[in-house]
């Protein structure tokens, strides 16, 4: 028998006498029938779970914090499901060194946070820094460093200071890409000697969507027939406020490279929402718009960050739609950055609507992209449903994109920054009813395996992070929905661990145990630096 089996079975040994009967069972049968992804993953690889400042830290206006966006938006009717918002959240502002205590028992060595951009410049660079903002992420840094864990920090997750949207428009305005310069050599500054992973953005090809086309994030802009807003375009605007980011994001990527990079020894990427668009038939006009869809969503921002132009698919049916790039921004665009960020959860079948008629849906229409994303083939869902409509659990999308996403980019680095299973919030259920989430296990031994094969077969992944190490608020959904591997009960915040959290925990430490033989990896990259 192979010695690691051996740990391993030790292991297993000591949690079941820590554990419930009902969930050393569980375990027991997960792990019987998902196998051992953890063995597939290099020694140095990340595991941890992620959040963001918004969604976890609350501290409303504490310690001379300022507006952000989200403060506005969740305050006026109507705009979050169950009328709530982030002014507690979860507490982490005043909770941190708990839920550090929870990192340590899950075993990770790696946490993705964001940073609240008005808890360090109130006003943007209109205002002065704040030193509390400024000292409450230098004692979240610490405690994690003491504790092995290594920060993973992304600059901004959809929250900015409300007097940039209010002075000049945000990110529909040049003057977007100043403003997050002048934000993010504050935060490589203060704590890069320290933080070796920056991201600059996450999700900007959804916050551009849900901001600017459907109006369901702040600014809340948009046109009809795309959504229901007191102003907008959502056939133009879009595709500024994009613009704008990928701008801003060189313009970040151009300080960190020639101020600290050197010195300070990280690397910096960005984030996108990944999701995984199978053909809906062999059709090559069916192949050809699920190629669309990836082009108007994820390449969107990464063929231009890397190659310095916008994927020919978008040029060729928007014409004058899309903005240009000088020559000096396409100077500093290209190779602009160091890895990829992939947030994924779900995929979906896509039909073409370019050569034949569609039904009215997401994508369909000219500034889309010409195709229509369904999750049913002949009736049959692409994956097992959830709670959620949007989520379907289809393992086989992960090791698809990775693999799309590694061909595409040259094997540039990718990390997993956020995966995980959603749950309804329930009123009939019961705390025991969140703890046995059974199913989330199921969903992420299958999406870690599916992982794990991609890499076998040379994608060049460097880590994976839970979404997410608690239940929090979940933007328009309010506190309706649960991701967390630990329970939280909103009104005494008390944290609870799930049976996911166990399945996670023992997962990390049997990667810690498995003996790896190393396999020759490519060490440069045409794009990495």
């Amino acid at each position: 028998m192979d010695i690691s089996m051996l740990y391993i079975g030790s292991f297993i040994l000591q949690i079941l006498f820590m554990l419930p009967l009902s969930i050393s069972s569980e375990l027991q049968t997960l792990k019987q029938t998902s196998g051992n992804p953890s063995s597939s993953f290099p020694p140095n690889f990340l595991f941890g779970t992620a959040s963001s400042a918004y969604q976890y830290e609350g501290g409303y206006l504490s310690d001379g914090k300022g507006l952000n966006n989200w403060d506005v938006y969740t305050h006026k009717p109507d705009n979050v499901i169950d009328g709530s918002n982030g002014d507690i959240a979860v507490d982490h502002y005043h909770r941190y060194m708990e839920d550090i205590d929870l990192m340590v028992s899950l075993g990770v060595n790696s946490y993705r946070f964001s940073i609240s951009w008005a808890r360090i410049l109130p006003k943007g660079k209109f205002g002065k820094v704040n030193p509390a903002g400024i000292n409450f992420y230098n004692r979240l840094i610490d405690a994690l460093l003491l504790k092995g864990i290594e920060p993973f920090v992304t600059l901004t997750h959809v929250d900015l200071p409300q007097e940039i949207e209010d002075r000049y428009g945000s990110w529909l305005s040049p003057e977007s890409q100043e403003d997050f310069a002048y934000f993010a050599d504050v935060c490589f500054r203060s704590f890069g000697d320290r933080v070796k992973y920056w991201v600059t953005f996450n999700e900007p090809n959804y916050q551009v969507k849900f901001g600017y086309r459907t109006g369901t994030f702040p600014p809340s802009r948009c046109s009809w027939p795309f959504g229901n807003c007191t102003s907008g375009d959502s056939e133009k605007e879009p595709f500024i406020a994009a613009h704008n980011i990928i701008l801003s994001h060189a313009a970040a990527v151009h300080i960190y490279r020639t101020k600290y990079q050197a010195k300070q020894g990280g690397s910096i990427g960005i984030v996108l929402n990944c999701a995984w668009f199978e053909p809906i038939s062999n059709s090559l006009a069916d192949k050809l718009a699920a190629e669309r869809a990836q082009s108007f969503s994820i390449n969107w921002f990464l063929d231009p960050i890397i190659f310095g132009r916008y994927p020919l698919e978008m040029q060729n049916i928007l014409g004058s739609i899309l903005p240009e790039f000088s020559t000096t921004e396409k100077e500093k665009l290209q190779k602009g950055l160091d890895f990829i960020g992939i947030n994924h959860y779900s995929s979906s079948y896509v039909q073409d609507c370019m050569f034949s008629a569609c039904e009215p849906g997401t994508g369909t229409s000219k500034t889309e992209g010409f195709w229509r994303e369904t999750s049913q083939k002949n009736g049959i869902p692409i994956g097992e449903s959830t709670d959620l409509d949007w989520l379907y659990v289809y393992p086989g999308g992960m090791e698809k994109i990775v693999t799309y996403l590694k061909k595409r980019y040259h094997n540039i680095p990718m990390i997993i920054t956020e995966n995980g299973y959603g749950e309804e919030g329930k009123a009939n259920a019961t705390i025991e009813d969140f703890l046995q989430d059974v199913k989330r296990a199921e969903y992420m031994a299958g999406y870690l395996d599916a992982l794990s094969t991609a890499i076998r077969k040379g994608a060049d992944v460097r880590g994976y992070f839970a979404w997410s190490l608690l239940d929090n608020f979940e933007w328009q959904y309010g506190y309706t929905r649960r991701f967390g591997l630990h329970h939280v009960d909103y009104k005494t915040l008390k944290r609870t661990p799930k049976f996911s959290a166990s399945w996670y925990k023992e997962l990390i430490a049997e990667h810690g145990k498995v003996k790896y033989q190393t396999t020759e990896r490519v060490q440069k990259h045409p794009y990495y630096y």
